[in-house]
């Protein structure tokens, strides 16, 4: 290849990578989930029952260049609803994270981006980052929220709950920074809540994409006149320092958590 061809191709190619909208960062992984199928190089599906719903690799899929988590109402052992969610195959720890995704307009569904150790040892730190938790009986209203799972006993850290609009009607961002003294949290690219990261022991962590069937945030049951549901994810980027540690990524272990 000769060498103005070759700079234009590696220009391109530098040029293809998403942004960070935050300085000092590049870009490491993520999915912006214009394949066929979802990429199980990079994913793996969460499953088994989790409060009011199964979780399946069926209720995954990529329909029109997003990742659709599908709530159903049908029997799955003893649980009445089934539902997905997907589980990055690498680990991270300080960058920035961001996903673009709207959430299920009917009641009863739990929609979440996350990151956690899936699995890992007891004596391993194991901290979760929730950057978004809806309850879509409660469509313009999220929580951020944090909790030290290792070393035992698990803490709940706190949070904040971030008023908006109604999230089911259009795709909005949320993003968070991690770093070794604070995480910040963006809705929108508007700073809402700022953590003391100091309070936490840090280890690696794998991003979740998930809805689940729940009673939680005062919901009484699924409105069954909404289903099928959907939560509809545009992109998830996970960036790193320029100048980036070991722990950037890892391979991760298969076992999942609860949540």
């Amino acid at each position: 290849m000769k060498p103005w061809l070759l700079l234009l191709w590696v220009v391109g190619l530098a040029a293809a990578e998403p942004a960070c909208p935050l300085p000092g960062y590049r870009f490491v992984w993520g999915d912006e989930f214009d394949a066929a199928k979802l990429d199980t190089a990079k994913w793996s599906y969460r499953t088994g029952p989790r409060l009011w719903s199964e979780q399946r690799a069926e209720n995954v899929s990529l329909v029109d260049g997003r990742l659709r988590l599908t709530g159903l109402k049908e029997t799955a052992g003893n649980l009445k609803y089934t539902a997905g969610g997907v589980i990055s195959k690498r680990l991270f720890r300080y960058g920035y994270y961001e996903a673009s995704f709207k959430v299920p307009p009917g009641a009863g569904w739990h929609t979440s981006f996350w990151v956690l150790r899936n699995g890992g040892k007891s004596d391993e730190p194991r901290v979760e980052i929730d950057i978004c938790e809806n309850d879509s009986v409660k469509l313009t209203d999220y929580g951020i929220n944090h909790h030290q799972w290792t070393p035992l006993p698990h803490v709940a850290m706190g949070g904040k709950h971030i008023k908006t609009p109604d999230l089911s009607t259009a795709f909005h961002v949320w993003g968070c920074e991690f770093t070794a003294t604070e995480l910040k949290h963006y809705f929108d690219g508007k700073l809402v809540h700022t953590f003391d990261a100091t309070k936490l022991k840090h280890g690696d962590g794998n991003v979740w994409l998930t809805t689940i069937a729940a009673g939680l945030g005062g919901t009484k049951s699924v409105d069954d006149k909404k289903l099928p549901a959907f939560a509809e994810f545009d992109y998830v980027r996970v960036f790193v320092p320029v100048v980036a540690s070991a722990s950037e990524a890892k391979p991760a272990p298969e076992t999942a958590a609860k949540k």
